[in-house]
């Protein structure tokens, strides 16, 4: 409460105000029970209308693959044809009488070896052609030319080459992802704003500062992308690549399938061929989104 000012004969003095207090609001935090409600009905808005598609799919291939004088089984049909394959994929009965398991490991662990390749070198050549000007003129005419070579077209080279499949294989992965890689990274640093270089100068960055703390975070979501397109690849390469080489893999047991006209084990191991590529291309984005704090395309 105001107090009222006090008049003296020789000065007039004003009495202290009492101050209010002070009352802090603090924000009202949701329910916990609607925080889980919002996350599922995020995840349905995600999850839903692709299921709802496939099931559609799957309700259309089964009525069309039913009737009599079809040559392609139906789902149904399918299911039990491969239910041994889809409940036992460990079984290892010797030989290349395996189960899926074994043959989808063994092609991935070829597409670890040629890609993780493929991604130190695309990067480098596509930073060295990015970065030097006579770079770009003597090594981007022949990338290319290579790049339109198709990838079973190296294949028998390669086995000439390491006269095994195992490494002509690996090779052929390598030979067929690297090229998005280069391209990519190459216009990724071309594309480096001109005020990060002159900054650059300006604090004089050591050439390996400014390839770590400017030439990586500038051209990082551009590095990405050609890593994304070069992983499917490296997926479509192996199996096309398995067919012809022969031993354990997802392309050689599709190609086995097919010479004992097993119809409903290729589809299964296509669908299993998808939802790998799906899986590792979803991999290579979340990299993409930590490394590039969500600059990166999704």
């Amino acid at each position: 409460m105001s107090m009222p000012a006090v008049k003296t004969d020789a000065v007039s003095t004003v009495l202290p105000v009492a101050s209010a207090p002070v009352v802090t609001m603090t924000p009202k935090r949701a329910p916990q029970s609607e925080k889980y409600v919002k996350m599922a009905k995020d995840a349905a808005a995600r999850v839903v209308p692709p299921l709802i598609v496939v099931a559609l799919l799957l309700v259309v291939w089964e009525l069309i693959c039913r009737r009599a004088g079809s040559t392609l089984p139906p789902p149904s049909r399918v299911f039990s044809d491969t239910k041994e394959l889809i409940l036992d994929p460990f079984f290892d009965h010797g030989g290349i009488d395996k189960g899926l398991f074994w043959h989808l490991s063994a092609s991935l662990q070829r597409v670890a070896y040629g890609y993780s390749i493929a991604a130190v070198v695309g990067v480098a050549l596509g930073t060295l052609v990015g970065q030097s000007v006579w770079a770009m003129r003597g090594l981007d005419p022949l990338f290319q030319v290579l790049r339109t070579i198709p990838p079973l077209a190296w294949l028998p080279l390669s086995l000439a080459a390491f006269r095994d499949g195992q490494p002509s294989a690996i090779f052929v992965i390598f030979i067929t992802s690297v090229w998005p890689i280069i391209i990519n990274t190459a216009v990724g640093i071309r594309n480096i704003p001109q005020d990060y270089r002159n900054v650059a100068a300006v604090v004089q960055l050591n050439p390996l500062e400014f390839f770590t703390k400017i030439m990586i975070p500038a051209a990082a979501p551009y590095m990405f992308t050609g890593l994304r397109i070069g992983i499917g690849l490296s997926w479509l390469a192996i199996v096309a690549a398995e067919m012809l080489i022969g031993g354990v893999g997802i392309g050689f047991f599709i190609w086995d399938a097919w010479n004992s006209s097993h119809i409903s084990e290729i589809i299964l191991a296509l669908f299993y061929v998808g939802i790998i590529g799906f899986v590792l291309d979803r991999l290579i984005a979340a990299v993409a989104k930590f490394v590039t704090r969500g600059t990166a395309v999704n």
